[in-house]
This record gives C-alpha cells, sequence and structure tokens, in this order.
C-alpha cells in the first residue's frame, strides 16, 4: 500500500523508465538500457518511499499510540496555550529520509482545532523548531482529554500534509497526514500520563504505545 501523494511521483518514474526501455530496444543503445535501468531503480526507490504499511497494534481509549515512525528525541514538561490550555507532557518524534512519512492519529476521539502556522524550516532535532518552523496542529477531545499533534516542518521537510478537518472523528491508528522526507511530529500529553517510552527509542506509527493516559 502506497500514501497517495506518491502515485503522481511513481507513474512519471515508470513511464519515464518504459520510455528509455522502448528507445533502447529500437536503438539498440547500450547508454539507453543503464539509464532505464536507472529510472526503475528510481521508480523502485519512490515507491519505497511513499510506502503506507497497514500497522495493527494495541488500541483502547486509555493508551496513546505513535503518531510517527522515528526515534524519540524529547521529552518536555511544558505548558501549551493554545488547545490544551495547560501543563502537558511533550513527547518529540524525529522522522527521518528512510522512514515512513505518514502520520497517524494517536487516540480516538473528535478533532476539534486545526490550525496551520507559516514559519522557518530550522533543524528539526531542535527546540527552537517547536515554536519558530512551520507547522499544522491537529487537537482531539478523547473522553476527558485534550491531546494535541503538532507536524513540524524541518531542513529537508517543507511539504507537511494535514487531512483532518474540525469536526472529524479521530480513529486510533488511522492516516491523518503525511510529512514529505520526514522531520518531526509533537504529542502533548497530559501530565499526569503513564509514559511507555524514552529518549532514544525507535517508534513505529499506529504500533508503539507512547503512553496510558490518567483514567480521569
Amino acid at each position: 500500500m502506497f500514501a497517495r501523494e506518491g502515485y503522481p511521483f511513481m507513474l512519471g518514474a515508470l513511464a519515464l523508465a518504459a520510455m528509455a526501455y522502448v528507445g533502447a530496444l529500437r536503438l539498440r543503445s547500450w547508454p539507453l538500457w543503464v539509464v532505464a535501468f536507472l529510472l526503475t531503480v528510481i521508480a523502485l526507490w519512490v515507491a519505497w518511499f511513499f510506502r503506507n504499511p497497514e500497522r495493527i497494534g494495541e488500541r483502547g481509549d486509555r493508551v496513546v499510540v505513535s503518531p510517527a515512525d522515528g526515534r524519540v528525541v524529547l521529552i518536555t514538561n511544558i505548558d501549551e496555550p493554545t488547545f490544551v490550555g495547560g501543563p502537558t507532557t511533550r513527547v518529540s518524534i524525529f522522522m527521518n529520509v528512510f522512514d515512513v512519512h505518514v502520520n497517524r492519529y494517536p487516540v480516538n476521539g473528535r478533532v476539534a482545532h486545526v490550525v496551520h502556522k507559516a514559519g522557518k524550516f530550522l533543524n528539526a532535532v531542535t527546540e527552537a523548531s517547536s515554536t519558530d518552523n512551520e507547522q499544522a496542529s491537529v487537537g482531539i477531545v478523547s473522553g476527558p482529554h485534550r491531546i494535541l499533534m503538532r507536524q513540524i516542518a524541518g531542513l529537508i521537510a517543507r511539504r507537511i500534509i494535514t487531512d483532518s478537518v474540525s469536526g472529524d472523528t479521530a480513529t486510533q491508528g488511522a492516516r491523518m497526514g503525511l510529512i514529505r522526507f520526514g522531520s518531526r511530529v509533537d504529542v502533548f500529553l497530559p501530565p499526569t500520563s503513564t509514559l511507555r517510552v524514552a529518549v532514544g527509542q525507535r517508534m513505529k506509527a499506529g504500533e508503539t504505545i507512547l503512553a496510558d493516559l490518567p483514567a480521569t
């Protein structure tokens, strides 16, 4: 399965490869065979880059699943004024260019907040990127909890795609967007949540459990 944003790139690369193969056959040109082979490799790489594997893992109203593939780079206690309106625990996941780029809902609930903010393109690992970089925030009301998920652009990743609109139903583990070429996703949790991850740990979107939410 592939992310729909990748189909134009995959079809374009395959079309160019097919043209090169036809040219190589007709002209009996070894350079064209090399070009055709390279274009085929590029087409396969593009398909791999936009892969969207099915993810099956633990689900439930008390658990928070990872919204992104990648590595936990920061765990911070911080106030979040825009949606949560108070103290939170922020878990930051850095996605590199080799990770799956599809982002997923961390909890079930109702999308109540969708905001895009223009900004800079600093290195997404830095703390400054969380406030200064271009980003898209999606707030979810999940039972008594308000969970915020934030897609953050970076040095290379400058294309954030957010599927969510206010009023949508968030289904845990389902796709909510994509960041081309990786970057960073932050999740803001209630401060009394019980974390199941640590800095440096590898995440799989829709599979790895980030935390257990408090009962109330």
